[in-house]
């Protein structure tokens, strides 16, 4: 079985696409369909809310740092298990970094894949000029089709006629129109979305997210404009080889920050992953022979981390004898201290010399090139390694620990050296996606 696919985009950010995807996955599930979704782009925050809108496992696609080969594997691994495969785009359809064939956007994976577009339209403060966005975005690049456009916050039936009217001479049919509902909107925090795990009422919000989309959306006809995805010759991919052969994940409310299509690829390779949760006071376990500490939202909980004593006791006496590697939040873990936002210091596993801080929030963000100086659970020494960086934290001091990987941005322009190594333990703000 191979499913037919479409992508959910938007010309910008805050458009409304994530609330019409899950409400688009959570009603075509309803229906019976066998529905697999992924998201463009570095985003640990939205798939978890894919998974369970569709009830099955969701992965990231990002042109930027996977190889053309792994997306070829992600996407034909999806397309196997479903009958519809929905993509959603991150920011605008076209934004990315401006390097050919490899800017991240989900324009690239359209072209790729000759996937269509649907096109979210908030329309709010326009009508006819709705159109004028269409015909540019409907032209903008060749390789790149729109299917269809759903308008969203309408706020009447006038102003449905108006902008509908309007876009039905450029031909591309409108396959939805939501009206303006602010009880639908899911809540954010300075990442992106409060995190799935959080609602407890999320089953009902995404029932009333199916219920708005039976209403307004056309799904027979963006069912109709689904297509497969134009696949190419795959075979199995690793993005990151396993860092050993048990490998010890935190996993809890401060540690959830972790792409599917890793854990999937180590388990793949024959590596088994233990989970524990530092928040309960749970060590790594001893049978393990690595320690993996991802990002999250350690400032949230810094006093509970602070108060789990054999949490950080055990941890210390695995990295004497074991690798230990910490991603931005499992990198201030790692430190001496983290500040809270309330300017409250809290002491942390020490094993680094680095303390961050919440008090001045400054935002780190975009796409990272690593190269590896010194062998670690990302990878051997030399080696480069793509990912990014999205945080609000800074380094108030940063210790004397050397560095453990020099640095390039999206356009490959030279950022320095990064994150730090000190024996067995290593960390940094740099989240790994795939190797180079």
């Amino acid at each position: 079985m191979t499913a037919r696919g479409l992508i959910v985009s938007a010309p910008r950010s805050g458009a409304g696409k994530t609330t019409v995807t899950l409400g688009l996955l959570a009603a075509l599930a309803r229906r019976g369909l066998a529905v697999r979704a992924a998201k463009s782009g570095p985003d640990y925050i939205d798939p978890p809310f894919h998974a369970a809108a569709t009830g099955a496992p969701a992965c990231n696609l990002d042109s930027w740092a996977m190889p053309p080969a792994l997306l070829d594997a992600l996407v034909a691994d999806a397309a196997r298990a479903a009958d519809v495969l929905v993509i959603e785009g991150a920011m605008g359809l076209f934004d990315g970094v401006p390097v050919p064939g490899r800017t991240g956007a989900a324009a690239d994976l359209a072209a790729r894949f000759d996937l269509p577009v649907v096109l979210v339209l908030d329309v709010s403060g326009q009508s006819q000029s709705a159109a004028a966005i269409m015909r540019g975005f409907a032209a903008h690049d060749p390789a790149v089709r729109i299917g269809g456009v759903i308008l969203n916050r309408v706020g009447s039936e006038r102003h449905r006629h108006l902008v509908v009217d309007s876009i039905a001479r450029l031909g591309v049919p409108v396959v939805g129109a939501v009206t303006r509902d602010n009880t639908l909107t899911l809540p954010e925090r300075h990442l992106g979305l409060v995190q799935a795990g959080e609602h407890a009422d999320l089953a009902a919000r995404l029932a009333r997210l199916a219920e708005m989309a039976e209403r307004q959306l056309d799904l027979d006809a963006i069912l109709a404009l689904a297509s497969p995805p134009r696949l190419h010759g795959v075979g199995a991919q690793l993005a990151l080889a396993p860092p050993g052969q048990r490998i010890a994940l935190a996993s809890d409310a401060a540690f959830s920050f972790v792409y599917a299509h890793v854990i999937e690829g180590w388990r793949r390779a024959g590596a088994e992953v233990a989970t524990f949760s530092p928040l309960a006071d749970e060590p790594p376990p001893d049978s393990c022979d690595v320690c993996w500490l991802p990002g999250g939202y350690p400032e949230l909980y810094a006093d509970r981390l602070a108060a789990a004593s054999r949490f950080r006791a055990v941890l210390a006496r695995f990295a004497e004898t074991r690798p230990v590697h910490g991603e931005c939040g499992g990198y201030m873990v790692l430190g001496r201290s983290l500040e809270d936002a309330a300017g409250v210091t809290h002491p942390m596993a020490g094993l680094l010399g680095h303390a961050t801080s919440f008090v001045k929030k400054r935002m780190q963000l975009g796409y990272r090139e690593a190269r590896l100086m010194a062998t670690n659970p990302i990878g051997a020494a030399g080696e480069v390694v793509r990912g990014h960086e999205f945080h609000y934290a800074t380094v108030v001091s940063p210790g004397d620990d050397a560095p453990l990987a020099d640095l390039c941005d999206g356009q490959n322009r030279p950022l320095g050296p990064a994150g730090s190594r000190r024996g067995r333990v290593t960390g940094t703000f740099f989240h790994a996606i795939a190797r180079a």
